[in-house]
């Protein structure tokens, strides 16, 4: 879905844990760069390069992939869409999640007890290859190299300017982007959309609710026009106003 002049949110679905799953990753474009920012999970490769040829993009010409923080449903097929582009892409993330997805450190919310509880939670109607091979995932993750660093209020030369907004909670290093010439919050699991609200963090997914309520102040500082979550998609009712409201509720 083409959001404003060089930026667009991809819908990325499908089957996981019995249900139906919808992610979105966000692309932004210029004369010079073509810029992912996160993945998808293990596997959704063609996903993502059918998204990127419906507006008209290779998969292969991406240049830039910025991945907003460690979890598995954003980095998954970032090892793919290295290997399959014309020239390496350039990775970005924060410094704190970095040796998460180079795989030095396990990621924060894969220990062994989570995987375990994981696995008991899938429907017993899943066939046990399909069991098998999602162990395997959650016990063998993704890695790929980090080749540059997001600071925090750094802005990116790419597609008229991408603001880096540290903030930390869903996971230690989580960050979400500001896009300037769009006025486009990119939130990543900051914030959510359900049944078109905005919401803040999800208690259930977030490593530090403390933490993640607290960055959604460093959001109120910016004027959004159109926020995109990684689950939920797009909201555009007043989103500054939504925003203090979660911020400091």
């Amino acid at each position: 879905m083409l959001i404003d002049q060089g930026i667009a949110m991809l819908e990325i679905s499908a089957a996981m844990m019995g249900r139906i799953e919808t992610i979105h990753p966000t692309f932004i474009w210029d004369h010079q760069n073509r810029v992912l920012i996160d993945t998808g999970y293990p596997g959704q490769f063609p996903l993502i390069q059918e998204q990127l040829s419906d507006i008209g993009v290779s998969v292969q010409d991406v240049s830039k992939i910025i991945i907003t923080h460690q979890d598995l449903d954003h980095i998954g097929s970032l090892p793919a869409m290295i290997q399959r582009s014309n020239h390496a892409p350039e990775v970005f993330a924060s410094e704190i999640d970095k040796p998460y997805i180079e795989g030095d450190t396990r990621l924060v919310k894969l220990s062994p007890e989570a995987i375990t509880q994981a696995l008991a939670s899938m429907p017993d109607t899943v066939p046990p290859e399909w069991r098998n091979a999602f162990k395997h995932t959650l016990e063998n993750s993704p890695t790929a190299p980090v080749n540059s660093i997001l600071r925090d209020g750094e802005e990116l030369p790419f597609g008229g300017g991408i603001i880096v907004i540290h903030t930390p909670g869903h996971t230690p290093g989580h960050t979400s982007l500001y896009h300037m010439p769009s006025k486009t919050l990119i939130a990543a699991d900051a914030l959510n959309v359900i049944n078109g609200q905005l919401i803040g963090p999800d208690l259930a997914t977030t490593y530090d609710m403390a933490s993640a309520q607290l960055s959604l102040q460093k959001l109120t500082h910016y004027d959004i026009h159109k926020v995109i979550c990684y689950h939920g998609g797009l909201f555009t009712d007043n989103p500054n106003q939504r925003i203090r409201e979660l911020a400091y509720a």
